[in-house]
């Protein structure tokens, strides 16, 4: 499946392009760079070298696509990255 608006936080986050627009913390905003890592309540944007945690709370993230950008709010996002793909998709054990 292709990643576009509607399916984004369904797939695989890391190694998109992603710009912090806002978060609560201010001296996150306009933090940029690829996605290298996503734990449950953090992203880790790295760019040049240098490796920011970003808390998902509070965050508003928008991820360049090739043909577009998709802005996401980060509460959409919280929780393990393969955990979050089922509670969307509403699958349950």
């Amino acid at each position: 499946m292709r990643r576009d608006v509607k399916n984004l936080i369904y797939h695989e986050l890391i190694g998109l392009h992603a710009v912090i627009a806002d978060h609560t913390d201010r001296t996150l905003r306009g933090c940029e760079g690829a996605v290298v890592d996503e734990s449950m309540n953090t992203l880790t944007v790295g760019k040049d070298g240098k490796y920011v945690k970003i808390p998902k709370l509070g965050a508003r993230i928008i991820f360049k696509l090739p043909d577009k950008d998709v802005e996401v709010f980060g509460e959409m996002l919280v929780g393990r990255p393969e955990d979050r793909v089922k509670r969307c998709r509403g699958v349950t054990r």
